[in-house]
């Protein structure tokens, strides 16, 4: 699945991959607000002192209530049912009032106590002194952030482009819990694609424009609670998905979940509310798979603007900016300004560059700068990056520059996999019972994500079929397929439903025509049909369905297809002798006839 996740965005879309290190100093993720914002809402029982997480015990209490009471009318029902999607967007003392008003209380049978922010990073203490403090990484994303320039370096300075890296992240969940969904350290993928924040356009978008996806807009989980069914194009021109790029790798993560075999109609986009916003966000939509465990957020997909740049820059005074070079100079409109420097020094001290950086800054543009002015001529003074600016610091007019590039901090837009919740979500919508056999259970990965591309089984456990059992399975290995060999005495049949159990998608069965033609058998596993062909051949025929170069149909339709009826789904038990082989079945198509045991 990582593997397919790596060649379906980092070589398809020319990113480029780093692998950073878990353990991340202090100083970084309190630049990046992680120190002081990422946090959970937690509650704690007041007799056992028992700790929860607060928007959960929420979502769990209106679920209950929700079972206990199938009569409810309608607008009642979707009036619970908005408060839930809300839950992890409230405020501590919201929270406090939903959870006394759905009666929830611990397991000691009391009201729960106030809620309170609690951080989910891990902290360790980095070198022998102890003094120096560290955390492991949340995300994937701060590493790349901090490499920008190296990265926009390898890229040649061309912008845009993309980063990415697949590597632990560590949350110290308040209630771990529900298999893979929530745990303490899980696998991420995030990209991070760096754009021009006043050209998100994206180049490829026309590929996926017309690509429909289930989209769960803001107006509608607080209104209809009803989703839309849209074309990405239809959804970024009217508006409701905040730009191209945001959109692309939207689409592009519909049809890595469609590839690796994931049920369409159990996915959806839901959009972050203003409340559950990221305070730099533009715009932020989850992909929520549907599972047992109801719909879970499973990729993020955030427009993050110029925040983690220029947050970085600012704290370590470096240069985070990207250049793009015009075909022809353009005339552009900026402020020139003079500066009182003993005023500026007398008033911010230590500061004064910081302030006058931040006005030259704006005045690069005099969009940008004009505000200010504006702010400065009617009340005397204007706060800039945190400082109280007055008009008799400095002067100004406007003027034009002819300039030969343009330079920026770039936004960036990040999709965010959860890797584990995406295994867990697959391995749901993967299995199956058989049709009128509730004891044949099947995992019906796609061939290219299962673990185990092929199954090799002898008919016979005598050493000659354990000879060429071991040939074939050799050859497929050559060819980098993982394959599982099964020589046991049960019944073929009984072998065909383990593999089926575990999701290989391909048997090859050695029998007494394999002694006397070098021929052998493939079962396909959800079909159970089964094809005769060279043992020679084995290898590139499954080969080329893993790597989508052919299709099942088409080998069936190249080799002559074997029906069998053994009761269990789709092979013999193995005879004492090949003379005790009594019952032969005659098996055609349209390449010829043959006989073989039933």
């Amino acid at each position: 699945m990582v593997d397919m996740w790596r060649k379906h965005f980092v070589l398809a879309e020319n990113m480029l991959e780093m692998e950073c290190t878990n353990l991340t100093p202090e100083v970084v993720l309190k630049t990046s607000g992680h120190v002081d914002r990422f946090t959970d809402l937690m509650v704690k029982d007041p007799v056992t002192s028992e700790c929860f997480r607060a928007d959960k015990l929420l979502e769990d209490a209106i679920d209950d209530l929700l079972e206990k009471n199938p009569t409810l009318d309608a607008e009642t029902r979707e009036e619970h049912l908005r408060v839930q999607r809300q839950a992890d967007a409230y405020s501590p003392e919201e929270l406090d009032k939903l959870l006394l008003k759905y009666e929830c209380k611990g397991p000691s049978g009391e009201a729960y106590g106030p809620s309170f922010p609690f951080n989910l990073m891990f902290k360790t203490s980095i070198g022998p002194e102890g003094t120096s403090v560290g955390y492991l990484r949340p995300e994937t994303a701060q590493g790349l952030f901090v490499n920008f320039r190296r990265l926009l370096d390898l890229n040649a300075q061309k912008m845009p482009f993309a980063a990415a890296q697949i590597g632990l992240g560590f949350r110290n969940e308040i209630a771990p819990r529900s298999g893979l969904l929530r745990v303490r350290e899980f696998c991420m993928g995030e990209i991070e694609h760096f754009v021009n924040p006043d050209d998100k356009s994206h180049p490829n978008f026309s590929s996926v424009a017309e690509k429909e996806l289930v989209l769960f807009g803001r107006d509608d989980q607080l209104g209809t609670g009803k989703t839309k069914t849209l074309k990405i194009g239809e959804a970024v021109k009217g508006g409701l998905v905040n730009n191209e790029t945001l959109g692309y790798f939207m689409a592009r993560t519909q049809l890595y979940m469609e590839k690796i075999g994931m049920d369409p109609e159990r996915l959806r986009f839901r959009q972050h509310l203003a409340t559950e916003m990221a305070h730099y966000a533009a715009d932020c939509w989850d992909l929520e798979i549907k599972s047992s465990y109801g719909w879970v957020e499973c990729v993020g997909h955030a427009d993050r603007a110029c925040y983690d740049l220029d947050v970085h820059a600012k704290a370590t005074n470096t240069s985070m900016v990207a250049t793009v070079k015009y075909d022809t100079p353009k005339e552009i409109e900026v402020a020139k300004l003079k500066f009182d420097r003993k005023k500026i020094g007398m008033v911010f001290k230590k500061d004064a560059r910081t302030v006058s950086g931040a006005l030259d800054k704006l005045a690069e543009s005099w969009k940008d700068f004009e505000p200010i002015a504006k702010a400065l001529e009617a009340d005397g003074k204007v706060t800039v990056d945190g400082f109280e600016v007055t008009k008799d610091m400095v002067s100004w007019e406007q003027s034009t520059k002819k300039v030969h590039e343009l330079k920026f901090t770039p936004s960036v837009i990040e999709p965010s996999f959860g890797m584990g919740r995406i295994l867990y979500s697959l391995l749901e919508h993967s299995f199956y019972i058989r049709e009128n056999d509730e004891q044949r259970c099947v995992m019906k990965f796609k061939p290219q994500v299962a673990p185990q591309k092929c199954a090799v089984l002898p008919i016979s456990s005598s050493p000659e079929f354990n000879a060429i059992v071991d040939g074939i399975a050799a050859s497929l290995m050559e060819y980098d397929l993982a394959t599982r060999v099964d020589k046991s005495t049960a019944a073929l049949g009984r072998r065909y439903a383990r593999s089926d159990e575990v999701g290989v998608p391909f048997a090859v069965t050695v029998d007494f025509d394999t002694l006397k033609d070098d021929s052998v058998t493939i079962r396909e596993r959800d079909s159970m049909v089964q094809v005769r062909l060279p043992k020679s051949e084995v290898p590139h025929v499954i080969y080329d369905i893993i790597h989508n170069r052919t299709s099942w149909d088409e080998v069936t339709s190249k080799y002559p297809v074997v029906q069998v009826d053994d009761g269990e789904g789709g092979g013999a038990a193995a005879p004492a002798a090949p003379k005790e082989a009594a019952k032969t079945k005659v098996v055609s198509n349209s390449r010829g006839s043959f006989t073989r045991p039933a």
